[in-house]
């Protein structure tokens, strides 16, 4: 009985030491670049909701002021574009790199793609998701410096309800989370999870970051 748990104690750390280690994201681009800034433009929205491109605009700003960089306020980066007849988010995402940095004078470019957002019902359950694409480019070089997915939600799923209950709280929860915008509370999650730092595929921290330079993806043997 004690040769059995001891072999099997064993064999647990065996497979424990062989575990794969996450693979490190490719930041030679990105340590060659050196981004200081970074302007955030408004997302481009491949869901139904309307809400998602502005959600997601509002919510980039602090994780990635966090990280260490000086991010261009959204607002009047926005309101700059619209002054110069630009609304739409794939008009923006056509604008030149040279003509981003020449107006704005940044490092680099943030593009943010939204592939899902809202609350949708699902037969016995509601969900809100959240699922974007984020794209760091350099404004000289034009290189990808960085690039993730992000996709955070819930679920409302009760096992201990009955058929017809959970029929009808899936129901009265997509209204209450439609009417209260869920999918916000989500692109906050969702913000913080992609521009998170110490990662393997994490965004590197930035020159105002007490830390820079001290990513642990960057340092881990």
């Amino acid at each position: 009985m004690k040769n059995s748990i001891f072999i099997t104690l064993i064999l647990s750390f065996i497979f424990v030491g062989c575990a794969k280690k996450p693979e490190i994201y490719d930041y030679s681009a990105f340590l060659e670049s050196k981004p200081k800034s970074i302007l955030v433009v408004m997302p481009t929205n491949e869901s139904v909701d309307i809400k998602a491109s502005p959600a997601m605009l509002a919510n980039a700003t602090m994780p990635l002021a966090e990280a260490g960089y000086y991010v261009f306020p959204v607002a009047l980066v926005n309101d700059t574009f619209k002054f110069n007849g630009v609304y739409e988010a794939n008009d923006i995402k056509n604008i030149p790199l040279n003509k981003l940095q020449e107006i704005f004078g940044a490092d680099s470019v943030l593009y943010i793609n939204v592939t899902k957002y809202g609350t949708s019902y699902a037969i016995l359950n509601s969900q809100t998701i959240v699922e974007a694409d984020v794209k760091l480019v350099d404004l000289k070089t034009g290189k990808t410096l960085w690039d993730k997915r992000t996709l955070v939600s819930n679920n409302s799923a009760n096992a201990n309800q009955g058929l017809i209950g959970m029929l009808i709280t899936a129901a009265i929860d997509q209204i209450a989370n439609t009417i209260a915008d869920s999918g916000y509370d989500m692109s906050v999650l969702a913000s913080n999870s992609v521009f998170a730092t110490d990662c393997s595929d994490c965004i590197l921290k930035g020159p105002r970051s007490p830390s820079y330079g001290q990513d642990k993806q960057l340092t881990q043997n």
